[in-house]
């Protein structure tokens, strides 16, 4: 029988890879369609991107709480060290840059339907929600990396 402990751990360590590879993966793509300009390849990248984030994001940020708790209670940490407490601070704060993210993805991908269907320029709005989109993911992406940091030293 598998130790309850290794196999919540494994599961908390592939979730942590899939949420932090996953938004780099869109965001890479993301801002190489951007760069290109092209309203249609936007539109393209952004369709994968929505899909990708429901169905890999989202699933790894239920699942991160769920493994993180259970390994607190299964390897006797106390909900309350400071390690723990700030790493939840930091999830929510990642989460609360990710949540309007999801529906600026949304709103990117229509706006550049729209304008790859018309034949027209990105829009301003686009660009506007661009801008946005892409300075909410430094303080998301820099909270993941310290969540990392405090999981792997969990400092005192």
């Amino acid at each position: 029988m598998p130790d309850p402990y290794l196999a919540l751990r494994l599961a908390h360590i592939i979730g942590a890879a899939v949420l932090f590879g996953t938004g780099l993966g869109i965001a890479f793509f993301m801002v190489m369609a951007h760069r290109s300009g092209d309203a249609a390849i936007v539109a393209a990248t952004a369709r994968t991107v929505v899909v990708a984030d429901f169905v890999f994001t989202t699933t790894a940020v239920i699942v991160q709480p769920a493994t993180g708790i259970a390994l607190v209670f299964v390897a006797g940490h106390g909900f309350f060290d400071l390690w723990v407490i700030v790493s939840l601070g930091l999830y929510a704060a990642a989460g609360l840059c990710w949540l309007p993210v999801v529906f600026m993805q949304m709103r990117m991908r229509r706006l550049a339907e729209t304008a790859a269907r018309e034949g027209a320029p990105l829009p301003a709005d686009y660009h506007r929600l661009f801008r946005t989109w892409f300075a909410l993911g430094w303080p998301a992406f820099t909270a993941v990396i310290a969540i990392f940091v405090l999981m792997v030293f969990r400092p005192v």
